[in-house]
């Protein structure tokens, strides 16, 4: 902290200071901040310009006092008015950092910085797993309410087989562009897999990201990305009618086999 009365001790303080916003400045996380750090600089060239002139004052008031290690006062008076000279050119020069410095503050206030650009990666869709709704879905939530949703994504993920799973979602249009979710619903991601929930509506849907080529996205079939589920939505990914292996039973519960 400063002192305000040793100028030994402030000057210390003030060095280490500069020394480790040296340091701290090397990178600057969000541009705005090199505003704020403008504008304290400009204070301190203030401040640095009136400390030379006190030191070139308090050299020029103490002349007679000045000898060198010889004890020769004329060659000490020539020292401080040596000193004094620099000390004041320094102060001149000064003149010109501030203006710079306060020019460049000028300019850095009349900016808006916006999110760095991110560079594009692969197009991802989301692939519809398995939807399950009333006692079908009792069992995932009372696991989630139990085990955390990790350990209902993996109970989930025995539904998922591979490319087959993918195909039958093609082929049933239940491929989006972003999760479809109401606005009640719970969303979880883990790895590759992205779980939704809703106890009150009383349904669970898996997901599986399906990263595609950019170049393949404008001949991908056309899909519905709907921003909230539909309540008319109250089955899975379907094939054939005959052999379903995505859909809900038509019995009131999921049969374990299957689901592994």
């Amino acid at each position: 902290m400063p002192t305000f009365q040793n100028p030994t001790t402030d000057a210390a303080e003030a060095s280490e200071a500069l020394r480790g916003l040296a340091h701290a400045s090397r990178v600057f996380e969000d541009p705005v901040d090199t505003y704020a750090v403008l504008g304290n600089l400009l204070a301190g060239v203030r401040s640095l310009r009136q400390v030379l002139d006190q030191l070139a004052t308090a050299h020029a008031h103490n002349q007679v006092r000045a000898h060198d290690d010889a004890g020769d006062q004329t060659a000490g008076a020539t020292y401080v008015l040596a000193a004094t000279a620099e000390l004041q050119q320094a102060a001149a020069l000064l003149d010109g950092v501030h203006d710079r410095v306060d020019a460049a503050m000028s300019a850095s206030g009349r900016i808006a910085w916006h999110l760095a650009p991110t560079a594009p990666g692969p197009v991802s869709r989301w692939v519809s797993v398995v939807f399950l709704q009333g006692q079908d879905a009792d069992e995932v939530l009372t696991i989630i309410d139990r085990d955390g949703t990790d350990a209902a994504i993996e109970h989930l993920a025995g539904f998922d087989m591979g490319e087959e799973t993918t195909q039958a979602a093609l082929v049933n249009g239940y491929v989006y562009d972003t999760i479809p979710t109401g606005p009640l619903d719970h969303t979880t991601t883990a790895g590759a897999y992205t779980l939704t929930y809703n106890h009150d509506h009383g349904h669970v849907s898996l997901l599986r990201a399906h990263p595609e080529p950019r170049e393949r996205e404008a001949r991908a079939p056309v899909t519905g990305a709907a921003p909230s589920r539909s309540p008319s939505r109250r089955h899975a990914p379907v094939v054939e009618e005959e052999d379903d292996w995505f859909a809900p039973s038509q019995s009131s519960s999921v049969s374990r086999g299957r689901a592994l």
